[in-house]
């Protein structure tokens, strides 16, 4: 796991920084086994461009429109574009994310569309030695609205989930400590293993009165620890500088991520990402967007999520403004979270692949990748290390030779 390039403890890859941003649920047409998902002629990115909010230039000029099965593309695109197949068996963050950085799951991890069962209920009140209520698939608002009175009058936690392979635990603030319920969380995940090992437990702390209650920014996600070797922790081992932003930390159970820094929504999450462009660094930012899917695509918003794509372009023109000579930019997505689609769960879709940079050619056609897992064993190899993963590097198809040899020679000097 070594880097190929190493000198002094410096990484001497011709790349010396690498960010990669997921647009969390931006997915761009259904994979050929959707309707096994129950997600037949789903497409996030075709719903959102029919509204008269949605406008992307800068995404565009890189090739979105470009993409296998998108259309409308004209002109030579600015950056290399394609469109990349899950291969593991989901339509979830945990899922998605982990198949990035190289992780295939070939079993879904379970969901509880019934609600949870009586056995699983009990094991909940006897490791936490209180009662708890609901533990049905339900809207995070709605849950603490309906539920909120009895937790206060009782202090039974109210355990619920959604399609999404989740537990959440939420309570009053007043009622239950945020340290108190985090500690819960820790309890909970560690018996959330096997048949009922879910991608997630996540704590939702709350404040106010019935029937006004408001949901905190204290909100901490616990996932299964990742079953492989991942981009990250190649990253880390051969002492490059990582930096999770938004729920990256959260999707790996911290591990491999040197560095990480909260968010509150995508613009907040964007700042911070355009911030790390001012630092020294040689390494991976790995950026997740989660308002996409949270905000606007769960909740079936789609003039809310054409904005939101709107808002990032903008944000992007910036980033892209700022970039240094030896910096590569992907775009990509995690799952599709449809807004027009019915229901309220993820769907199973392509994610778009967008690579940009100095060291890019422009114009290249990636066409469709066989998995996500490309990116990582991708950005690894940019980085002078090796991702042992079942994706396939792309980085000999798109790299500009003449300059990859000057910023050699440039780093060596």
């Amino acid at each position: 796991m070594a880097r190929a390039e190493e000198t002094g403890g410096m990484n001497m890859a011709a790349i010396q920084r690498v960010y990669i941003i997921v647009l969390d649920s931006f997915g761009v047409g259904e994979l050929p086994d959707a309707a096994a998902f129950g997600d037949a002629g789903c497409n996030t990115l075709r719903s959102i461009r029919r509204s008269p909010a949605y406008d992307t230039p800068v995404m565009a000029s890189l090739g979105l429109f470009h993409i296998e099965g998108v259309g409308g593309g004209t002109g030579t695109p600015k950056g290399a574009f394609g469109r990349c197949r899950e291969l593991s068996h989901g339509k979830d963050t945990t899922t998605g994310h982990w198949e990035i950085a190289g992780i295939i799951s070939e079993h879904g991890m379970p969901t509880f569309p019934g609600g949870f069962p009586s056995e699983l209920m009990k094991k909940l009140e006897e490791i936490f030695g209180r009662p708890v209520l609901c533990g049905k698939p339900y809207s995070g608002t709605e849950v603490i609205r309906d539920y909120g009175r009895e937790h206060e009058k009782t202090g039974a936690l109210i355990v619920y989930t959604s399609a999404d392979s989740v537990l959440q635990i939420a309570a009053h603030e007043r009622i239950v400590s945020r340290e108190q319920l985090y500690d819960f969380c820790k309890k909970a995940r560690a018996m959330m293993q096997g048949a009922w090992g879910v991608g997630r437990v996540i704590a939702r702390p709350f404040i106010g009165a019935y029937p006004d209650y408001e949901r905190t920014a204290g909100r901490h996600d616990y996932s299964l620890d990742p079953p492989g070797t991942t981009l990250l922790d190649v990253l880390s081992a051969a002492g490059l500088v990582t930096i999770g932003i938004g729920k990256i930390s959260d999707i790996f159970a911290a591990r491999g991520v040197g560095r990480h820094i909260a968010m509150d929504g995508n613009d907040d999450g964007m700042d911070k990402t355009l911030a790390t462009q001012a630092e020294d660094f040689s390494g991976l930012c790995f950026v997740n967007l989660v308002d996409f899917d949270m905000q606007y695509g769960h909740r079936r918003d789609v003039e809310g999520y054409a904005k939101a794509a709107t808002a990032f372009d903008r944000q992007l023109a910036r980033f892209m403004a700022a970039m240094r000579p030896d910096d590569v930019l992907m775009i990509t997505a995690d799952h599709g979270c449809d807004p027009a689609f019915a229901g309220s769960d993820h769907t199973r879709e392509y994610t778009p692949l967008l690579v940009c940079g100095a060291s890019v050619r422009p114009g290249v056609n990636l066409g469709t990748r066989k998995t996500f897992a490309d990116i990582g064993a991708t950005a690894a190899e940019m980085l002078g290390c090796k991702l042992p993963c079942a994706g396939t590097s792309f980085w000999a198809d798109i790299k500009n030779e003449v300059r990859i040899s000057y910023l050699k020679n440039f780093h060596a000097a």
